[in-house]
């Protein structure tokens, strides 16, 4: 009885390992299964994430291609706006430098003719034998050579300041009389807003400080900025003359001051002034409130790198309704500057 008790239980513990592994088994056959199907996933996913890798590098390499090109059309783009703000401010000299090179000519002119007419009398007083006479008319003479050959000397400064201004930079500063410089093109920038505008008329101040000797600067690159300041000077007094204001009087004014350290040149209006929405953009490439064909939104931009090229700085201050300031700095200079 106990032996057929002990068979029995051995059969079932038997049935009971044999179930153990057959479900052990086939546990084993889906971890299996499910371990291939996640290596077939996950190398979809691999062979996925490559080709993706590869569409995005190709994508990648294309927008760079464009952006490149891109760059440098706005490169080439920039560099010919560049040129066309230089030739447009050397087209607002060409009146002012025609009308200054007419003055010294018309001296020239009227002394060459007195003095032909001196050496014929001169010679009439010599055939007399008045030699006084003649002596005296012969210094007459000379004075008057020395007026032409001052004012022929005038009419080439002119001309070589034109041809220095419509030149490229070569970037070699060179001792500068900043008061000269200062001067001239205002008187420039006067004329040949009068030339191409009858109508507009304004005020010009000047106050020199004769203590500036010459300073080290690039002067055809000083003169532009000079110049854009001023021609910008009389189109806000000009606009604000055109608004009908009573009792208004356009007044522009050019000044140069020696500090300890400092050499400073101002350019000052009386206009409408800068909005404050305005103010913080004017030094912004191609920002202009002119209205379209009268401004490439250049000028001040090219003004601001090439002072602060020169180790400078360019600021404005400004009042609404009253009219603004700018001052080109130079900084770290020591005096005597001679």
């Amino acid at each position: 009885m106990v032996n057929s008790d002990l068979i029995g239980k051995a059969i079932l513990y038997l049935g009971m390992l044999s179930y153990v592994a057959y479900r052990m088994r086939e546990k084993n056959l889906d971890i299996q299964q499910n371990a291939m199907e996640l290596v077939k996933v996950e190398a979809e996913k691999s062979s996925l994430i490559a080709s993706q890798n590869e569409t995005l590098e190709t994508q990648v390499t294309e927008r760079t291609s464009e952006l490149n090109q891109s760059l440098e059309d706005l490169k080439a783009t920039q560099s010919q706006l560049i040129q066309s703000e230089k030739m447009a401010s050397l087209g607002e000299l060409t009146a002012g430098i025609a009308h200054e090179i007419q003055n010294p000519l018309n001296f020239v002119n009227n002394f060459s003719e007195v003095s032909s007419e001196l050496v014929d009398e001169m010679n009439e007083e010599l055939e007399k034998g008045d030699l006084e006479e003649a002596k005296f008319i012969a210094k007459d003479i000379k004075e008057n050579l020395e007026k032409i050959n001052h004012h022929g000397k005038r009419a080439d400064g002119i001309v070589k300041g034109m041809l220095q201004h419509s030149r490229s930079s070569t970037a070699i500063k060179e001792p500068t009389d900043v008061n000269k410089l200062a001067d001239e093109y205002l008187r420039l920038a006067y004329h040949g807003l009068r030339a191409k505008d009858k109508t507009f008329n304004a005020t010009l101040e000047t106050d020199f400080d004769d203590s500036i000797g010459d300073i080290d600067l690039i002067p055809q690159d000083i003169g532009r900025v000079i110049l854009n300041l001023i021609t910008n000077a009389f189109y806000t007094v000009d606009e604000k003359k055109k608004s009908g204001i009573g009792n208004y009087e356009p007044t522009v004014s050019v000044s140069t001051k020696q500090l300890k350290n400092q050499v400073v040149i101002t350019v000052k209006d009386n206009g409408n002034g800068i909005p404050k929405h305005v103010l913080k953009k004017i030094y912004q490439p191609f920002f202009t409130t002119k209205p379209t064909g009268q401004g490439t939104g250049l000028g001040l931009s090219m003004s601001y790198d090439i002072v602060v090229a020169h180790g400078g700085e360019l600021k404005v201050e400004t009042k609404d309704g009253e009219g603004s300031k700018f001052s080109i700095i130079f900084n770290n200079t020591t005096p005597p500057y001679k």
